[in-house]
């Protein structure tokens, strides 16, 4: 006699970023992903995969997650939000990574699949859904808050300013408080929020370094980077244990209704 069948872990799907590198023998394009994502994930409990873009397989890409992690990366063309000019300081544009990205987002809303949305990753889920940023924080904004603490010389896995949380928030339920010290490696940030999505944190100059989607299973962007902190400071696992445990619980849901795929 069998014993119980043991569900798997809950699958993750991670973007990666395009790059192309050149070597010896050649030049190759290659999707990079930072090991730090994985690494997050894995300790949460998920099973982290690369999600190499497909458009046209989308739907079957999206058959195999429970969770989907927007990564950090370059910046999404300005065109995508109603910008004409592209400033000077605006990098790393690759339209098939933003075309796969958008459409993504916006596929996982339809299926309620979990959301968590790092860095670049914030600002594409605001795209997505019809909210602009502001191309240059320096030239465009106005603050003596750094946003870029690689200029100051500060680790990657150490804070560099506070992020003010709002009270009541899913971000205030992940962290447990209203104040989160995080590091910063951003020169855009969010203009118009997206009407749908909800500001759950700023840094002190008024920068938007949080949003949410009330009344989903959990969308959260957050424009620093948790996966470079998590070692240092604990903390910074709690977005991506949040992310894991909204997939499996939407996991059973789907198993309650005969629609998940097999467990393992």
């Amino acid at each position: 006699m069998s014993g119980p069948v043991t569900a798997r872990p809950p699958v993750i799907g991670i973007t990666p970023s395009p790059s192309t590198d050149t070597f010896q023998h050649g030049t190759f394009e290659r999707y990079a992903l930072s090991t730090n994502y994985a690494r997050a994930v894995e300790r949460a409990g998920g099973i982290p995969i690369v999600l190499v873009p497909q458009l046209d397989r989308l739907p079957h890409l999206l058959s195999l997650l429970d969770g989907v992690l927007l990564s950090g990366g370059g910046d999404v063309r300005p065109s995508r939000y109603g910008d004409s000019t592209v400033h000077p300081e605006t990098y790393g544009i690759h339209d098939l990574r933003d075309e796969f990205e958008l459409a993504l987002v916006r596929s996982a809303l339809e299926l309620d699949i979990p959301l968590l949305c790092i860095c670049r990753g914030i600002q594409v889920l605001n795209v997505a859904l019809g909210g602009t940023l502001i191309q240059d924080i320096g030239e465009q904004f106005g603050t003596t808050l750094e946003h870029r603490q690689q200029r100051r010389g500060i680790p990657s896995s150490e804070p560099s300013h506070e992020v003010e949380v709002v009270p009541g928030s899913l971000l205030h339920t992940i962290y447990g408080g209203t104040v989160i010290a995080v590091n910063s490696f951003h020169h855009q940030a969010l203009k118009q929020v997206a009407a749908e999505l909800r500001v759950a944190g700023r840094a002190a100059d008024g920068i938007v370094e949080a949003v949410e989607f009330p009344g989903r299973r959990l969308v959260l962007g957050v424009q620093w980077h948790p996966e470079m902190m998590f070692e240092a400071h604990p903390e910074h696992l709690e977005p991506f244990q949040a992310l894991v445990e909204a997939a499996r619980a939407r996991q059973v849901e789907l198993r309650g209704t005969g629609l998940v795929r097999g467990a393992g």
